[in-house]
């Protein structure tokens, strides 16, 4: 592969939760199991399966009283956020010895720009020792794409699952893309590629036809339809900016009064005020937050800090508000306050959110909890 264009890896952690799972406990190795859901209730849905539990047709987003139809002996392991969020951090931190340009594409994705590595070693010897070293360091098996764009480094990584390792060059599209079913293409949503095979569209070579386009426009926008074009033929985007789409660690507003205030409803209203702004960021970048808190200074410049952390991930913003409203009441001391402001943190991508609604739990969740959750199960 010359370097004369960018090499871009796409690696991902092959059945991320499940080989969390068999870290923590060896002897469900060659078990058949799935994490998430209740087997004593039958309750709740699969997050993730393991590859023994795949080949029986049992995969994520089935309920788990289905699951247990296929195969009653089925084991279930519950879901354990901080272990799952202890080896992507190491993940994250392996790659780092390679590249500083890596872009994450959810908790156990991530495109890496390796063009810089391969002037010294060959991609495919680098992909050998990433992989390698994932599993032998920390038990992490995964798959690499290699590709000149992002969206040919996902395609690639999809190739060859368990473990393995496919490059996608530019001039290897017509061969290895084509080919592939309508469903695998990336991008294209659950809802929209059954009407392309009603359309007669199969592939991703039936894409790209021209005697297709009128149908196609008829299921999208032109600009859309376009951009895909642009991603099959290897047109589209080789940069990896690490800022760009990366997840911030909080969302914070303050704002300086003009003048002392000490009266609580008027506080109060610049505090929420904060907290729209930083509530509309929440929602417009798709996140989701774990720990709320405000931020008060007074008039000898002495700042107080208060937060509270929920059990669980949310964007409820009656939750949000109504404990901001805690934390104001309970720590405001009718002082002069010069400065006032809110902080949203331990923030997470909805998409890489997976709760388990069970019998024992579903009545805590609100009404939008239990949307979001049941959207992004489906995706």
């Amino acid at each position: 592969m010359k370097n004369s264009v960018k090499i871009i890896f796409h690696i991902d952690l092959n059945a991320f939760f499940c080989s969390c799972a068999m870290i923590k406990e060896p002897y469900l190795k060659d078990k058949v199991f799935v994490v998430g859901g209740s087997s004593t209730m039958r309750r709740g849905v699969v997050s993730t399966s393991n590859y023994n539990a795949r080949k029986l047709g049992i995969h994520s987003a089935m309920s788990i009283n289905d699951a247990l139809h296929i195969y009653p002996k089925l084991v279930i392991v519950p879901t354990d956020f901080k272990l799952y969020k202890k080896y992507s951090n190491h993940f994250f931190d392996y790659l780092k010895k390679y590249s500083d340009l890596i872009l994450p594409g959810s908790i156990d994705e991530a495109y890496v720009d390796m063009t810089e590595s391969s002037k010294t070693k060959h991609p495919l010897d680098l992909a050998k020792e990433i992989q390698n070293g994932l599993y032998e360091t920390y038990g992490l098996p995964c798959s690499i794409g290699i590709a000149p764009t992002l969206f040919l480094a996902k395609m690639a990584s999809e190739l060859k699952k368990p473990m393995g390792i496919t490059v996608i060059r530019k001039k290897e599209i017509v061969q290895k893309l084509f080919p592939l079913p309508i469903k695998d293409m990336f991008g294209i949503g659950k809802k929209t590629y059954p009407k392309l095979i009603e359309l007669g569209i199969l592939t991703i070579g039936d894409f790209i036809k021209e005697e297709y386009k009128k149908k196609i426009l008829t299921l999208m926008s032109e600009a859309s339809y376009l951009s895909y074009l642009e991603h099959i033929l290897g047109r589209s985007s080789d940069e990896i900016n690490p800022d760009k789409y990366g997840i911030p660690k909080s969302i914070s507003n303050e704002t300086t009064l003009n003048y002392p205030m000490d009266e609580f409803d008027a506080i109060f209203e610049i505090i929420k005020e904060q907290l729209d702004e930083s509530y509309r960021r929440l929602i417009k970048e798709e996140l989701v937050c774990k720990t709320v808190g405000i931020r008060l200074k007074d008039t000898e410049f002495n700042m107080m800090s208060r937060s509270f952390t929920f059990n669980e991930y949310t964007d409820d913003f009656d939750k949000i508000y109504d404990q901001i409203l805690e934390l104001f009441e309970k720590n405001y001391d009718q002082k002069p306050v010069r400065l006032a402001g809110v902080s949203l943190s331990q923030l997470l991508l909805k998409k890489d959110l997976k709760i388990d609604i069970n019998l024992f739990n579903y009545q805590e969740f609100t009404k939008r909890e239990a949307k979001m959750y049941k959207k992004e199960i489906v995706k």
